[in-house]
């Protein structure tokens, strides 16, 4: 069933609403989009573009002679990827207010991929309110740990 999912970046500026019909959506190992992003991968949902609406629309970066992507100018925030042509697009998943929903269904842009940063299964894992240096950086900023 198709719900509408709010997002935006992360100072608030460029915010939009998707209208999401599953829950699928596929990480992107490119080149292109690892240089873009400055990750290893990004997580992105694919949907048709008349399913977005933009409250406050982003700045766009032309990636690309046959691509481009939307950002946030004020906080660098990437949102997502389009061919002009096309009347499909990627929201990146983080945009997404609660991301939660989404499933990773494929990969894509392989031959970029990096197999060391796949499964982190086993790792050790930290929770940002057990790192006291940086809770109290936060404490002495705003006087809270950020949501």
């Amino acid at each position: 069933m198709a719900e509408d999912m709010s997002g935006g970046c992360a100072c608030g500026k460029v915010r939009f609403t998707a209208r999401v019909a599953n829950d699928e959506a596929y990480l992107c190992h490119c080149r292109m989009c690892q240089r873009a992003t400055g990750s290893i991968s990004i997580a992105f949902k694919n949907m048709p573009k008349s399913d977005v609406t933009w409250e406050s629309e982003p700045d766009w970066y032309q990636s690309s002679p046959i691509a481009q992507r939307p950002y946030c100018a004020a906080c660098g925030a990437s949102l997502g990827f389009e061919f002009p042509d096309s009347e499909k697009m990627d929201l990146t998943v983080a945009a997404f207010d609660d991301p939660s929903r989404f499933r990773p269904i494929h990969h894509f842009g392989a031959e970029s991929l990096h197999r060391n940063w796949l499964n982190t299964e086993g790792l050790p894992e930290y929770r940002t309110e057990e790192h006291q240096p940086l809770v109290d950086r936060w404490m002495k900023a705003v006087g809270k740990l950020p949501d």
